[in-house]
């Protein structure tokens, strides 16, 4: 019986599976911000630090922007790595 063995440069992520990760995070970051919409739409009656449903609504909207960000800067780091690998391979 014998076992293959794979080091871990051989295992990066390629490019589809960061790219398919953005889009998901976008996706993701969408639907957040639809929920907080409507939750700040719902609750936006009584306008107070009190009312939970408001709160839990601009919490939606904050986190779907983080989100956002975190799957932009994943696919910039991932796309700014791809081109330093390809400079250094060409030098």
């Amino acid at each position: 019986m014998t076992t293959k063995t794979a080091t871990i440069s051989q295992l990066g992520p390629s490019k589809s599976d960061v790219r398919r990760l953005v889009n998901v995070m976008t996706i993701i970051a969408w639907g957040v911000l639809a929920i907080g919409v409507l939750l700040c739409l719902i609750n936006l009656s009584h306008f107070s630090d009190k009312n939970i449903g408001l709160m839990v609504g601009i919490g939606f909207l904050i986190g779907s922007v983080h989100i956002y960000v975190i799957g932009t800067a994943i696919g910039l780091v991932h796309a700014r790595m791809s081109g330093n690998k390809s400079n250094n391979q060409q030098s």
